[in-house]
């Protein structure tokens, strides 16, 4: 539990897989807040081409991704600095295990978050769990799924929330033949 006033609060959306509804869930919290008037801006986010949840950005004030040129292609990647400057109370950053592309501040999207906390500014944020480094192992043996992204265990003791999103094995299975999972 964060026991510094200096620093910002961290929620995490947690799921045991993609698909069972995290940045839906975050996407909902963030409409409702900022319903009461709570500064909350999208800072990242990835809808995989969801319907239902790109119709829950509908509103929210956003700070659009930058591009970053990487081997002659352009990358959209947050704009931390961006986010730092115009200081919202909470910022909604998906995907917590991303890998941001070389030239970005920070390899990986958590040290990012980790420097907005850090700036006392609130982060809401999704994490499943084969992206824990301490689980990462579990869930190959498991799954047979290499697992490239991982976040150290620290991140999940630094939050201050942890809400559990899951669904039924049935409706996830229901999820994917509708092509609402990403694979």
């Amino acid at each position: 539990m964060n026991i510094h006033k200096d620093r910002g609060r961290l929620k995490i959306f947690f799921g045991m897989s993609a698909g069972v509804g995290k940045t839906y869930t975050m996407l909902e919290e963030a409409q409702a807040m900022w319903k009461e008037g709570v500064d909350v801006v999208v800072g990242a986010i990835s809808t995989h081409g969801r319907k239902e949840t790109e119709e829950l950005l509908s509103g929210l004030p956003r700070i659009f991704e930058k591009k970053i040129e990487y081997k002659g292609r352009f990358f959209e990647e947050m704009d931390l600095e961006s986010i730092l400057e115009e200081n919202p109370q909470i910022v909604l950053v998906d995907e917590l295990a991303h890998t941001n592309v070389p030239g970005s501040k920070h390899l990986k999207r958590w040290q990012d978050v980790l420097e907005i906390l850090d700036a006392n500014i609130d982060v809401y944020t999704t994490l499943n769990v084969q992206h824990i480094e301490s689980r990462k192992d579990i869930v190959e043996n498991l799954t047979g799924i290499i697992v490239k992204e991982t976040v150290p265990d620290l991140i999940l003791e630094q939050a201050d929330f942890i809400e559990l999103v899951d669904i039924s094995p049935k409706e996830l299975l229901q999820r994917l033949q509708e092509g609402k999972v990403y694979l």
